[in-house]
């Protein structure tokens, strides 16, 4: 995609200022686009990446609340990754399985932690599901590579529906909207704290998995399971919002 295409696709959905606000975040928006290419089939062209990215770059900036707690470059990073992951979910690539078993891991998930009150670990979550460690762990490894990176997008065809959130201005849509922000902001709080180095990582600084893996001296195949776990474990204990 060229800068002269890129510009007019801002121009068309902003005013003059917001147009200059959405060029200051391009390069956020093209790094994020890079590095999720990275873990993504060759039928998926990072330029289509960007272009979907620029939207959900628009939407951040007409709905971040600087008093919620996340900063504008962590919700927008999210709201990026959403609105990539709906335009790669067009191409319907990933098999309904997949995602059928990340369903049962954040349940899994829910359901140990309703019980003990705390964290659910995971031999706890792997007997929850009747599986053994090891397929657990795969389990992770497989829906990582297709995970929901934006917690405030719908989490697939069955969830199209499940937030009742209006695209309009309203007073109930935009305290629907700060409500969430803070609660999601709240939940990565409350990640064990190896998950949410890893959400920090990967998400504000910008790491790939590999890298990571270096900083926590583990493998990346770990990183990719840890990753996996904490974005299940927010979307079990956000599942009223989704």
């Amino acid at each position: 995609m060229s800068r002269t295409n890129l510009y007019q696709q801002v121009q068309k959905q902003t005013s003059p200022q917001q147009t200059m606000d959405v060029e200051a975040y391009l390069p956020l928006v093209k790094r994020i686009a890079y590095h999720l290419k990275g873990r993504l089939p060759d039928s998926v062209f990072v330029e289509d990446l960007i272009q979907s990215g620029i939207i959900g770059l628009i939407e951040a900036m007409q709905k971040y609340n600087a008093n919620q707690g996340a900063s504008f470059e962590t919700y927008a990073g999210i709201r990026i990754r959403g609105a990539m992951l709906d335009e790669i979910r067009k191409g319907d690539w990933t098999p309904r399985s997949v995602y059928r078993k990340s369903r049962e891991v954040s349940d899994a998930i829910n359901q140990v932690e309703g019980k003990l009150g705390r964290e659910a670990k995971d031999e706890e979550i792997a007997k929850e599901m009747g599986i053994s460690i090891d397929e657990y762990h795969k389990i992770l490894q497989d829906t990582n590579s297709v995970q929901l990176l934006s917690i405030d997008q719908p989490d697939h065809d069955e969830l199209a529906e499940g937030r009742m959130v209006s695209k309009g201005a309203t007073p109930l849509a935009e305290l629907t909207e700060n409500g969430f922000q803070g609660a999601l902001a709240k939940e990565i709080d409350r990640l064990p704290e190896k998950e949410k180095l890893v959400m920090s990582l990967y998400y504000d600084e910008e790491l790939n998995l590999k890298e990571i893996g270096q900083v926590l001296d583990v493998s990346e195949s770990r990183v990719s399971q840890i990753h996996s776990q904490a974005i299940k474990r927010i979307r079990s204990r956000m599942a009223d919002w989704l």
